[in-house]
């Protein structure tokens, strides 16, 4: 609960964004203001944080007097403003409070670029600093070593995206292929992993890579502007064999937008391969020009979608693994991984930080990881998306109404195939989404007997194995029934 303190310094917060939309415009607000929030204010600074670094160093070189007058306008407590990153502070003011006392540079023609691993670079206002590598490829943000085709774990959500990423990494003589090829999906299902393995593979074959985030491209390109030297910018940028650009979807400005058009034009036109991933389908990114979605849609457009539970459990096998080679003495049971990938259906850093998390409860404690131990030491990550209690009834009622039949014919002795098939689910689901035995189970379905639902269970198990149109379906199931 908020004390009075909060709510004042939380209201105060709202009236400084309504006269910065009120001053600045909509537009302006919206490019630059609309993810800006409020963490805290402490001893007269009001500790504000954007999610990137590209616009914090953007507000702080344009609109930093402005956010000031504003706030002392509205609050009399308020005698400096200090903005930090959500990803790199987080929440911890103290820490933002250090980072904004500490000493400061005399201002000289560059300044410093953190880099995507937080280390310091200074490179030029004229454009991105080359960074050679061993293959000497012009430099962007650093590649992660970890983030490799070995290390990538294939499953069906991401068989597709991965067999392209490797054909692209792969292609003879550097011939762009798939271009540009783009990978599109949620956070943490492993589109930025492949844009890695490519650029890993590439640069080992001596070929020059750049990658960066739509952040980095945008700052280079304002940077460039700014000290006059856009062309040294455009020329450089288009002089590499493989561009590999993430989260496209956050860049803005008309201008920058029509130089990452020229830029894939360029690129294309003279057969150098690009890469580009987004949150979301090129069709969908709205505040991007039509031309330029237009050339996005026309490479190879993959979906990375949702981990099955076949993948998680994977990847959380390979992860436990690998962490007993540093622990030896870190066992978690078959039954405890099962647990685990049922219970976290998000992405794969959850499932990253839940083995984290049973490797701090092994080693603190002692103790061997049981369920109860899994259970209670994942908690704050199923919290929020603990599935609902499913019930046989809302099982029958959903599988009758989806395959067109009533649910007294799933409880009947009919046998024809239309009604055999929906049947065998609803048990499968019964078995799977609630805690209820096979015997209780069968009595739900009309009074059956529990090998007749032991029977049903395995022959759907079998057929999700086979049938991909079948296992999505379940899987869809599943979704519904638990929302």
């Amino acid at each position: 609960m908020e004390t009075p303190g909060e709510q004042s310094a939380s209201d105060v917060w709202t009236r400084v964004k309504r006269r910065l939309r009120a001053e600045l415009g909509e537009d302006i607000f919206a490019s630059w203001f609309g993810r800006l929030e409020l963490d805290s204010v402490i001893e007269g600074c009001a500790y504000l944080t954007v999610p990137t670094r590209f616009l914090k160093s953007w507000i702080e070189s344009h609109y930093a007097d402005r956010v000031l007058a504003v706030y002392r306008s509205e609050s009399g407590d308020v005698e400096r403003v200090s903005i930090g990153v959500r990803s790199t502070l987080g929440r911890d003011p103290a820490a933002q409070r250090r980072v904004s006392e500490a000493p400061r540079p005399a201002p000289t023609a560059s300044m410093a670029l953190p880099s995507a691993s937080g280390d310091i670079k200074a490179p030029s206002l004229a454009a991105p600093q080359e960074e050679r590598g061993e293959s000497g490829d012009l430099g962007g943000a650093p590649l992660d070593s970890r983030l490799t085709f070995e290390s990538f774990i294939v499953g069906r959500s991401n068989a597709l995206a991965h067999a392209a990423a490797d054909r692209v990494a792969h292609a003879q003589n550097g011939q762009a292929i798939y271009n540009p090829l783009y990978l599109h999906a949620g956070v943490g299902l492993g589109k930025t992993h492949l844009l890695h393995a490519i650029g890993h593979e590439v640069r080992a074959q001596g070929r020059r890579v750049i990658y960066l985030t739509a952040d980095r491209f945008m700052y280079g390109f304002v940077a460039s502007l700014k000290a006059q030297t856009s062309l040294a910018f455009k020329e450089r940028l288009r002089g590499i064999d493989l561009l590999i650009i993430d989260d496209v979807q956050f860049i803005q400005g008309k201008q920058i937008q029509q130089e990452f058009g020229h830029t894939l034009n360029a690129l294309i036109d003279a057969g150098r391969q690009i890469v580009i991933a987004a949150d979301r389908p090129p069709a969908d990114l709205e505040n991007l020009d039509e031309r330029v979605r237009s050339r996005l849609a026309g490479g190879l457009v993959v979906e990375v979608s949702a981990l099955d539970e076949a993948l998680r459990t994977s990847i959380l096998t390979t992860r436990v693994e690998a962490l007993k080679t540093i622990h030896p003495t870190f066992e978690v049971g078959q039954s405890v991984i099962a647990y685990v990938a049922r219970a976290i259906t998000a992405n794969g850093r959850d499932l990253e930080g839940a083995v984290n998390r049973l490797l701090a409860h092994a080693t603190l404690t002692g103790s061997s990881i049981t369920l109860e131990t899994a259970e209670t030491a994942i908690r704050d990550l199923v919290r929020n998306r603990e599935p609902k209690r499913v019930k046989i009834e809302d099982i029958q009622k959903l599988v009758a109404s989806r395959y067109n039949v009533s649910r007294s014919d799933i409880l009947s002795e009919r046998r024809t195939a239309a009604v055999v098939r929906p049947r065998q689910i609803a048990m499968y689901l019964s078995k799977v989404l609630t805690l209820r035995s096979l015997p209780e189970i069968g009595r739900r379905f009309g009074g059956r007997d529990h090998t007749t639902v032991l029977h049903a269970v395995r022959k759907i198990e079998k057929a999700l194995g086979e049938d991909h149109a079948l296992s999505d379906e379940v899987e869809l199931l599943k979704r519904m029934l638990q929302e």
